[in-house]
């Protein structure tokens, strides 16, 4: 982390990985949101043990994916390929990752927990059914290591890693890829039971948290609001999908504390978190609960 640089005309800046990096990281099920705006992108994500990361992207003139929340704030060297795909390509090549499998062998970053796909979700930004194939190109170096969760039209088959499109990306492009699907669909938790959704074609299943619960009045989660989230979570898992709540409450402290604590019990798939230093030191203790582990679940 002290050692990291920003990219810059010579790509990414290049982490020799040591052995014992993660040994004593536990894997949690926390999505590093905005990832890109942290001080050092994706490794301080996962030095918090978040199992999730996201990259918005934008589309240039010049098929290049650049990496930024806004247009306006976007550098030729912030790139999808600078700040994720190659340090990712790093990270695996050093830790001899194994190839995409639909069994139990060891395949990911976390000594803790190597099972753990990690994911990336990308936000599409601008021109979804351009930036399609200029990602398709970007992950091909990936898909020909068979890193990439993919599905076959039977069969999914679990990677080290697992792309995620939002955003603006074209829910059709997702489906029309159904014997070499291996970018998946951030579909809506809100209307989840919609039949084209399921977890072929989806991976997460997100919404804006005070569109789908409603303002919390006097900082307290009401019973209709609980009832409201504990459904919604319930119709993403069995579809076999990963809930996610985006712009939770983040201040007061001890209510954003609230809000996560009654997520977990619930059941959310993923933790939507900004603040990284305090969801790695936040009370996780209750992850473990009468012998079962409920954090970084696959």
């Amino acid at each position: 982390m002290e050692q990291w640089q920003e990219p810059n005309a010579n790509g990414a800046f290049k982490y020799e990985w040591e052995d014992d990096f993660s040994r004593n990281i536990v894997p949690k099920s926390c999505h590093s949101h905005n990832d890109y705006w942290r001080r050092v992108p994706f490794y301080q994500a996962l030095a918090a043990g978040c199992t999730s990361v996201e990259a918005d992207v934008w589309l240039t003139d010049d098929n290049e994916l650049l990496v930024s929340h806004s247009w306006s704030s976007t550098k030729k060297t912030r790139t999808l390929r600078s700040l994720y795909l190659d340090p990712i390509t790093n990270v695996f090549t050093q830790r001899n990752i194994s190839t995409a499998s639909n069994t139990t062998k060891e395949t990911g970053v976390f000594d803790a927990n190597p099972n753990i796909s990690l994911k990336l979700l990308i936000d599409f930004k601008n021109e979804g059914h351009k930036i399609w194939p200029v990602l398709q190109s970007q992950l091909q170096s990936l898909r020909d290591k068979n890193w990439l969760t993919y599905y076959d039209g039977m069969t999914m088959h679990k990677g080290p890693l697992t792309i995620v499109g939002t955003g603006r990306t074209p829910f059709e492009l997702v489906q029309q890829n159904s014997t070499n699907r291996y970018i998946f669909f951030d579909a809506p938790l809100r209307t989840i039971s919609e039949p084209q959704y399921n977890s072929t074609n989806s991976y997460y299943a997100s919404t804006n948290f005070g569109a789908a619960v409603g303002k919390l009045w006097f900082a307290k989660i009401s019973s209709s609001q609980e009832d409201t989230m504990r459904q919604q979570i319930a119709a993403a898992e069995a579809k076999g999908l990963k809930s996610r709540y985006w712009d939770t409450p983040a201040w007061p402290v001890g209510l954003r504390a609230k809000v996560w604590a009654k997520l977990m019990e619930l059941g959310v798939g993923m933790l939507n978190v900004d603040d990284l230093e305090s969801a790695a030191g936040w009370n996780w203790g209750f992850c473990v609960v009468a012998g079962f582990v409920l954090c970084g679940r696959e």
